[in-house]
């Protein structure tokens, strides 16, 4: 019979394995961040929770959840339509999952990431090739989140492959990266797909940056590979007609267009930082700001917009948490970034911080990136295991040459 030992751990690895398969699916959170919290309570998470927040990303998470909360005392209280800025907290989940991992549990969250990232993966590329739709309906999914998710898988597999020793693994991870990218290439998020090469030109600077002639071979293979992706997708070719369309929509005062519609929002939304420009318009403030703002603005040259698209968030990080709490919140959001890339470099791991925290940045410029309702999680999953696993190589290193320094 299971001692009461084994029970708690078998709830706690399935409260990971459970968190890990539903974050595709944005209803099924509501169970998992709670039975995800619960497992952390069992574990003792409190007790440690002096020894979790050492850690730089969980101090930046902190500050920015009490900035947003404080936010609330300058703001109208926000009502149920309003309430997109809750998902920031969301990057609180950190903190249970973090501190939860240890070595007997860590194969089991990387299973349970790779089977579901893979899941997700195959149906969208289904729903590509056979029905010719983008995203993923199933989960609720539109072709920006799973553009972002293909993304992130491109940086972390085109890392690991230059990383890695084993030379078949170099191989195996290089495939996967040319196939992840191959499928973004032919989903119809430009700014993620923008992302994602000026991210990888980073990485490979960043592992090459004192062998110029290696930089160079290795930036002139992905041209070529960028140039015959562009050149066989026929949703990119799309994409770029509907750009040059957008511009010429823009040339005759027409904002309803994709490329319209954010230049439209990003000049109210700077025009608001502006007239509160310390502590912003207050938490839950900026959607109701745009909405009673744009029918005077200008001469009402954006009054026409919500019958276009309507507006949820800025789609710029920047200027969405400018606009709650103005430069209070665009020092906190710089901090968060910043913090996200030391808790890399404490481990040891300052190039593949410097990626993702770039690839974030960038994507955060066409998009609220940060408010994606799957792709922040995806991002901090990855956060903890990389980390953890590198701690746990450090560590692994520094008893073996004690053993060997004993013997």
């Amino acid at each position: 019979m299971l001692n009461n030992f084994t029970w708690r751990e078998i709830l706690i690895r399935f409260a990971l394995v459970f968190f890990c398969l539903v974050l595709w699916r944005h209803g099924l959170n509501q169970i998992a961040i709670p039975a995800l919290t619960l497992a952390w309570i069992i574990d003792g998470g409190l007790k440690r929770f002096g020894q979790v927040i050492k850690e730089p990303l969980v101090q930046a998470i902190l500050v920015l959840c009490v900035a947003l909360l404080l936010g609330l005392l300058w703001s109208d209280y926000p009502d149920g339509g309003r309430m997109k800025w809750k998902k920031y907290f969301i990057l609180l989940t950190f903190i249970p999952f973090f501190s939860l991992l240890n070595k007997a549990r860590l194969p089991w969250v990387i299973g349970a990431l790779l089977a579901g990232y893979f899941s997700v993966l195959f149906i969208g590329v289904y729903q590509w090739v056979i029905l010719d739709q983008q995203g993923v309906s199933i989960f609720g999914m539109s072709y920006l989140n799973f553009s972002a998710m293909l993304g992130i898988g491109v940086i972390l597999a085109t890392y690991l492959a230059f990383t890695v020793q084993a030379k078949t693994l170099k191989i195996l991870f290089f495939m996967l990266a040319l196939a992840l990218f191959f499928v973004q290439f032919n989903q119809n998020a430009r700014g993620l797909i923008l992302a994602t090469l000026c991210t990888l030109t980073l990485l490979v600077f960043l592992l090459y940056r004192v062998e110029v002639k290696r930089i160079a071979v290795v930036l002139a293979s992905l041209m070529i590979v960028i140039a015959f992706f562009a050149f066989n997708s026929a949703v990119f070719q799309e994409r770029v007609i509907q750009v040059k369309h957008d511009i010429e929509l823009l040339q005759q005062g027409n904002y309803s267009s994709s490329v319209g519609y954010r230049i439209a929002i990003w000049d109210v939304g700077i025009d608001g930082i502006a007239k509160k420009p310390w502590l912003g318009h207050g938490t839950g403030m900026p959607v109701s700001y745009f909405e009673n703002t744009i029918v005077t603005y200008k001469g009402g040259v954006y009054k026409e917009l919500p019958a276009f698209q309507r507006t949820s968030h800025y789609h710029n990080d920047w200027i969405e948490i400018g606009m709650h709490l103005g430069l209070l919140g665009i020092l906190v959001l710089s901090f968060l970034l910043w913090s996200w890339y030391r808790s890399f470099k404490v481990h040891q791991l300052p190039i593949l911080g410097a990626t993702l925290v770039c690839y974030i940045f960038l994507a955060g410029l066409t998009d609220s990136f940060i408010l994606y309702n799957r792709i922040p999680i995806l991002l901090l999953v990855i956060t903890a295991i990389m980390i953890f696993w590198q701690r746990e190589n450090q560590e692994n290193k520094i008893h073996a040459n004690v053993n060997i320094s004993a013997n």
